[in-house]
This record gives structure tokens, C-alpha cells and sequence, in this order.
């Protein structure tokens, strides 16, 4: 029942928008009207003021014509750079960007997917119970817009996400994550001159990051370093570097023991510098913040329960997987929401050569017909 070409043409639509984070306003603004031409109810909420950007999350309620529970859908509205003046390309049934940019599939995909599914319901006049779609601001720059959002507007207690690639599989585990800041001090000098007056912070940073173990710990957990900035000329000792990294897991225990790790890492080179000094040079401070929680949902849930009857009604498989990204559903999961995440066939997110295949947004539409068609026949109790 997806229409493919009216599919299509509202994925082109979408992608031609700019979006990139804490610059949704256009793409709300249009999802709002789109919606709310299909008898939705609509909100902006007040996430925008708190997360710098020029808009909120948008919230559209579907009433329904059955007495079900409702049902949560999620996408995100944000793209990361370069996401300006996005040219969509098709190709043998392939969308990408004209190289100059990444192409917005992640997560317009899921958003031309969820217009699509919702037009096919009304203009076929299908059964369907309350729907209440939530297009969230800056997920791309930490789940910002999940972790702003007014609860208030939502009543769903389960639902899916769509933002992942594989469209017969549903993202039952994600970790929890800890964003680490290392401000390491030390004291300037120059650097041919007088190189012994000074405390050179980047080497201290150096020592700290080289006695932790990096990448993957174990099937569970990982660790980055991914950002150091620091040092003003290659003639004065720096005084000062600016390190950040996270740690990932599936287990809180050792998300815990890992960053504890980190930070005494950084704590140690400073304390066994081994030089007095009155201006109580070198120091560290850390900033520890935590990103988000892990998802962890049973595989005999509803929610997995019926996407996974949903496929097998369509001949297809649906099996769950674990990731070691985050989204916004692991911020709905703390809140009390349980939604798996689901597929819609975009590939090599966040570079230009990120693609998805039309048949893939088409195979994501069929599915989450029959999840809703199922759902409406009330085939997941109220959780």
C-alpha cells in the first residue's frame, strides 16, 4: 500500500530543507502543517530555549478511531554537517547526495516514512488507534532535544524509534555513556629560553592518555579519546590542553570502573609530577557528564513481540540487536517509555556517501503498516 513515488518525492522534499542542529525551525515548521493537514493535533515544546535551538521538539497526536493504547513514533529532525544545500541524487533506486554533502537520510528517511504510513492510513480509511509522534530537536549533538522533552505531552508507554539501518532487525540493547572533559594546567614559558620554568601541559596529558586502554574493553564497553585541543605556538610550553573523551557500556558497573579508570589516569600524572611549586601547578579538573542510560529490553517484550509478528505476517525476519550507538530512545527508556529502534535502510550515516535504498524506506512503511494494523487489533496489552 506504500505509495513508492509520493514516498519519494516526500523524501526529496525533506532532505531539501536544512536542518542541521539547533537550526530545525524550517523542517518544523513544514512537519507541522503536514500533520496537521492530516487531522493531527500539534505542539511545539519549550526544548528549543533550552537547547539553543530556534525550535522545539514537535509533538503531532493522532486520535485514532479505535480505543487502543496509544502508540509511540520517534524521529529526529536534526542533520549533521554538511548538511546545507543538500542535493538528492537517485540512482538505480539508490539515493544519494550529489558528494558535497551527506544526504539527510538520517533521519529523514524515517521522517518521509512516517508521512507516508500516516497518508496511506487515512486515504485507504484504515483502523488504527492513537498515535503520538514525537520529531525531536539535536539528537545529533547528545539526545538534547529526548532529554528536553515535555513529558507532559506524551501518554504512550511503548513505541518505536525509527534511526538505524537494518530493516529486519530492532535495537533491544544500547549502552549507557559518559562524556569525560580533562582540563590539565600546567605553567607557560619559552620554550628555547627558559624551558625549564615551565610545566608543559600537553605532555602531562600525553603521559595520562597513554596508560589507558583504548577502544573496545570487552563485548560490553569501549572508551575514546576523541577531542584535544591545546598549545598557542611551538615556542611556548603550554600551559594548557582541553582533552575529551567517553566511555560506553552495557553495564553500569563497568561504565563506572572504565571512567574511574580515565580520571585517575589524569588525577596520577598530576599528583606525581613531583615538583613543588607556590602557584600549586600542575592541576587537573574533570568534567563528567552523564550522556545518556542504556536500554535494555527483554526479548519477550510486546514491543518486540510485535514487530517481530508484524514481519513474519510480511514473510520477513526480525531479530534483536544490540548497538553500541545511542539515541533517543535510550532517553525515553529512563523516562519510563520502552521503544525499540527500527530500521529504515540508510547506510554510511554522517559521511557523504551516506545512501538509502528506496526499496528499504518502502520495506520500513510495510512494516510499521502491519505493526500498526497489528497494535490496532490490540495485540500488545497496556504496559
Amino acid at each position: 500500500m506504500i505509495n513508492r513515488e509520493r514516498l519519494m518525492d516526500t523524501f526529496c522534499f525533506l532532505v531539501r530543507i536544512d536542518s542541521v542542529s539547533k537550526q530545525e525551525g524550517d523542517i518544523a515548521i513544514e512537519l507541522k502543517k503536514i500533520f496537521e493537514s492530516m487531522g493531527a493535533e500539534t505542539v511545539l515544546d519549550g526544548a528549543g530555549k533550552m537547547t539553543g535551538s530556534n525550535t522545539g521538539n514537535l509533538v503531532a497526536k493522532f486520535k485514532g478511531n479505535k480505543k487502543v493504547p496509544p502508540l509511540l513514533l520517534n524521529a529526529h529532525m536534526d542533520t549533521v554537517e554538511p548538511g546545507r544545500g543538500i542535493v538528492p541524487v537517485l540512482k538505480d533506486g539508490v539515493f544519494t547526495s550529489d558528494g558535497t554533502t551527506i544526504l539527510g537520510a538520517d533521519d529523514k528517511s524515517a521522517i518521509a516514512v512516517l508521512i507516508e504510513v500516516m497518508t496511506v492510513l487515512k486515504e485507504k480509511n484504515m483502523s488504527f488507534g492513537p498515535i503520538e509522534m514525537v520529531f525531536t530537536i539535536c539528537e545529533e549533538i547528545g539526545l538534547l532535544g529526548a532529554k528536553h522533552l515535555d513529558m507532559s505531552l506524551i501518554t504512550a508507554k511503548y513505541g518505536y524509534a525509527l534511526d538505524s539501518t537494518d530493516t529486519e532487525g530492532i535495537i533491544t540493547r544500547a549502552p549507557s555513556a559518559n562524556k569525560i572533559e580533562f582540563k590539565v594546567y600546567g605553567r607557560d614559558a619559552h620554550a628555547g629560553a627558559a624551558p625549564e620554568k615551565g610545566i608543559n601541559a600537553i605532555w602531562l596529558a600525553s603521559r595520562a592518555i597513554a596508560g589507558l586502554e583504548l577502544g573496545r574493553i570487552d563485548s560490553e564497553t569501549t572508551c575514546n579519546i576523541g577531542i584535544i585541543n591545546g598549545g598557542i605556538a611551538t615556542n611556548i610550553v603550554p600551559n594548557l590542553v582541553c582533552v575529551k573523551g567517553e566511555v560506553r557500556s552495557h553495564d553500569d558497573e563497568k561504565l563506572k570502573k572504565v571512567t574511574g579508570a580515565m580520571v585517575a589516569a589524569f588525577e596520577d600524572v598530576v599528583r606525581n609530577y613531583g615538583k613543588n611549586s607556590s602557584d600549586c601547578l600542575p592541576k587537573v579538573d574533570i568534567i563528567i557528564e552523564d550522556d545518556f542510560s542504556r536500554t535494555n529490553i527483554h526479548e519477550n517484550h510486546p514491543v518486540v513481540s510485535l514487530a517481530q509478528k508484524a514481519a513474519s505476517n510480511l514473510g520477513r525476519k526480525m531479530i534483536t540487536k544490540t548497538t553500541g550507538g545511542g539515541a533517543d530512545a535510550n532517553v525515553f527508556f529512563a523516562k519510563g517509555i520502552i521503544a525499540g529502534v527500527i530500521g529504515t535502510g540508510m547506510r554510511d550515516m554522517h559521511t557523504v556517501r551516506e545512501s538509502v535504498k528506496v526499496d528499504d524506506m518502502v520495506r520500513a512503511g510495510d512494516l510499521l503498516l502491519e505493526i500498526i494494523k497489528l497494535h490496532t487489533q490490540n495485540s500488545i496489552p497496556a504496559v
